[in-house]
């Protein structure tokens, strides 16, 4: 599957770049949520995300990067989210917020950064419909790939056989057409592409070429 990063569209015509994206191929919207204090940047909040999913006719896949996630589950369901994901580093009561996610009715997605070994999510797998794997340092758009997401695609792909979860794994961070084949054969189920879709001359396109590799 492939979710697009709203954070690379341009926000001066957010209503056709959100056009573009429902005439494509992809599956998700991914919106990104900063704080400017879990990572150095803030990006946009309820209103953006309200009108987005006024506009959208995919789900919305919201990217949590804020402290105190808990706060705000019941608020970003009300917005539109239709799959949350909180960063296992915000939150102290992992297991109680993604029941949380749940019991809203969406569908509950853990995020780890670059740093952050996936071994530590064994025993929540069963309680995660999706992990995201940060691939580059969470904060800003258009960032380099780091290349040893691919041994954590991996090692989270064997936790989850091991433990017969039915967790998908997400990734997202300078994923381009590039790298795209090896995310997926890693065991990669979804990846969020942004920059590499909206800077290229014909997005849905470019879409198509990602949904072309079989993602």
């Amino acid at each position: 599957m492939l979710s697009i990063s709203m954070l690379s569209a341009d926000f001066g015509r957010l209503n056709e770049e959100i056009t573009v994206v429902n005439n494509s191929a992809a599956d998700w919207f991914h919106l990104d949520i900063m704080d400017g204090h879990f990572v150095p940047n803030i990006s946009f909040g309820f209103p953006v995300v309200k009108a987005i999913a006024a506009k959208a006719a995919k789900p919305l896949d919201v990217h949590l990067m804020i402290e105190q996630p808990e706060k705000y589950i019941d608020a970003f369901h009300a917005a539109g989210a239709q799959y949350l994901s909180v960063h296992y580093e915000a939150c102290t009561h992992l297991h109680r917020t993604l029941q949380h996610i749940r019991a809203a009715g969406m569908n509950a997605g853990v995020a780890v950064n670059p740093h952050t070994p996936v071994f530590l999510l064994k025993d929540i797998i069963h309680e995660t419909d999706f992990v995201l794997i940060m691939s580059v340092n969470p904060g800003f758009g258009g960032q380099a790939f780091i290349p040893h997401s691919v041994q954590k695609i991996e090692a989270l792909k064997e936790i989850i056989r091991s433990e017969k979860a039915a967790t998908l794994i997400e990734v997202d961070g300078g994923v381009n057409l590039q790298n795209a084949a090896q995310l997926c054969a890693a065991g990669a189920d979804i990846l969020v592409a942004g920059h590499a879709v909206f800077s290229s001359v014909h997005p849905e396109e470019t879409i198509k070429k990602f949904q072309d590799i079989k993602i």
